[in-house]
């Protein structure tokens, strides 16, 4: 199950080619990250999963790819618009915004909620539901939620899990970032500090 810190691919934003971001944020302790760049053919996104895959095996991690089609692979993260029922794999995850999108799920294993803060990707998109607004989504939920949106800072990070989010997902804090492994790290650091308990 995605927990702790989600890396969402853009290279559109990366300042690098996506293998080696994907590869320095591991260094920094993600071990989920999302497949986009939905707007490549399948052919090409397909080795692009393929060239991911291994990078996340090295360090246990797992791949997802936003869409139905799981490019050879067994988890998936669809949008909010469906399918419905969302299709069999061994892992599927749903882009949600509100109470409706959330009532509507059925045998997804988690959701992203969304936008949590205001997102330099996606300008103007909201309004933001701040820990607040998360937390009332979170209850509302029959699976484990996902902050998702503007999420930049170790703050930040530790207001969505006092809100009762199992992790985060970011795309432009590591896609942006001039060192992915020392962001990844501080993004990282609050969901091990929720996570460990003293003996």
């Amino acid at each position: 199950m995605p927990s702790g810190l989600v890396v969402l691919t853009d290279r559109w934003q990366a300042r690098r080619p996506l293998a080696q971001v994907v590869a320095a944020a591991m260094a920094g302790g993600v071990r989920w990250v999302v497949l986009r760049e939905k707007d490549l053919p399948r052919a090409e996104r397909a080795a692009l999963a393929a060239d991911l895959r291994p990078i996340l095996a090295e360090v246990g991690g797992t791949l997802i790819v936003a869409g139905p089609d799981p490019l050879d692979g067994d988890a998936v993260h669809l949008p909010s618009a469906g399918p419905y029922p969302p299709p069999r794999h061994g892992l599927v995850g749903r882009s949600c915004h509100d109470r409706a999108e959330l009532s509507r799920l059925t045998t997804e294993d988690y959701a992203t909620v969304s936008p949590v803060f205001p997102t330099r990707t996606k300008p103007g998109y909201g309004p933001p539901l701040h820990p607040d607004g998360l937390r009332e989504l979170i209850q509302a939920s029959p699976v484990p939620i996902l902050a998702l949106g503007g999420v930049e800072t170790p703050v930040q990070v530790h207001a969505c899990l006092d809100a009762g989010a199992v992790g985060v997902a970011v795309l432009g804090a590591i896609m942006r970032a001039q060192d992915p492994t020392e962001v990844a790290r501080a993004l990282t650091t609050p969901s091990r500090a929720t996570t460990e308990k003293p003996r």
